[in-house]
C-alpha cells in the first residue's frame, strides 16, 4: 500500500476512534490483517461463546478460522435450526460482525434482511466486536447510507443470488422486492453500555 495512503488512514483512524469514544464505544487501529486478528482475539477471552452474522471482514483477517477451536464455543448457525441459532445468539458472550459503513465521527451504519445482525448489535450479546476496513469510512451519515445501499447491498444481493433490481444494475432502486435485503436499517450513534461495542479499524480494503 502507498505510504501516503497508510499515513492518511492512520490519521483518519485516530479521528474515528475519538468519535467512537465520545459515543461510549471503543476503537482500535490495526495496521494490517495480522494486527487486527491479534486485537480481536485479545477482546474474545477463551471459553467465550461466539456468534456472528455474515461478516466477510472477519473471514478475511482469519478470525473465523481462529475461533473454530476447542478454546471457544462457536455457535455455527449453518449447523443449527434457524430459530435455535437466533435465540442462542442473543445469549452469546460475543457477537462478531462488520459494518456496511461508518462515519468519520464514529457512527455505525448497517442494513439487514432478517434483522438478526442489526438486532444483535443493538441488544443481546454481552460484547460486540466489529471489524471494519478503512474503505468503509465515510464523511457523514448521508455518505454512509449511500455506501451501504449502493455498494454493500448490491454486492451482497449478487453474492446470495437474489433477484433484486440492485443485483442486476449495481445500484439501489429503493425496491420492495420479496428478495430485498434492505429490510432494516440500524444507525448506532451511541452505546448506552460502556465496554460493549468494540470497533477494530483495519488499514486494508475489507468486505463490501
Amino acid at each position: 500500500m502507498d505510504p501516503n495512503i497508510i499515513k492518511r488512514n492512520e490519521l483518519l483512524a485516530q479521528t474515528v476512534i475519538k468519535g467512537l469514544e465520545s459515543r461510549n464505544m471503543t476503537g482500535y487501529y490495526a495496521a494490517n490483517k495480522e494486527e487486527a486478528l491479534k486485537k480481536a482475539l485479545e477482546l474474545i477471552p477463551e471459553g467465550s461463546s461466539v456468534t456472528m452474522g455474515g461478516a466477510m471482514s472477519a473471514h478475511e483477517i482469519g478470525l473465523v478460522e481462529a475461533l473454530h477451536t476447542d478454546a471457544y464455543t462457536f455457535l455455527d448457525r449453518d449447523k443449527m435450526e434457524p430459530r435455535e441459532a437466533l435465540l442462542a445468539g442473543y445469549d452469546a458472550d460475543v457477537f462478531l460482525t462488520s459494518a456496511n459503513a461508518m462515519t468519520n465521527d464514529g457512527i455505525l451504519v448497517n442494513i439487514d434482511g432478517n434483522a438478526n445482525r442489526v438486532s444483535y448489535i443493538a441488544n443481546g450479546p454481552k460484547k460486540v466486536v466489529v471489524i471494519v476496513g478503512m474503505n468503509k469510512v465515510c464523511d457523514d451519515i448521508d455518505g454512509a447510507m449511500k455506501r451501504a445501499r449502493n455498494v454493500a447491498a448490491p454486492i451482497n444481493a449478487q453474492r446470495f443470488g437474489l433477484s433484486t433490481p440492485c443485483s442486476k444494475t449495481g445500484a439501489c432502486a429503493n425496491c420492495k422486492s420479496p428478495d430485498t435485503i434492505c429490510c432494516q436499517f440500524l444507525i448506532t450513534r451511541y452505546s448506552r453500555h460502556r465496554d460493549r461495542i468494540h470497533v477494530i479499524l483495519v488499514n486494508d480494503n475489507l468486505g463490501f
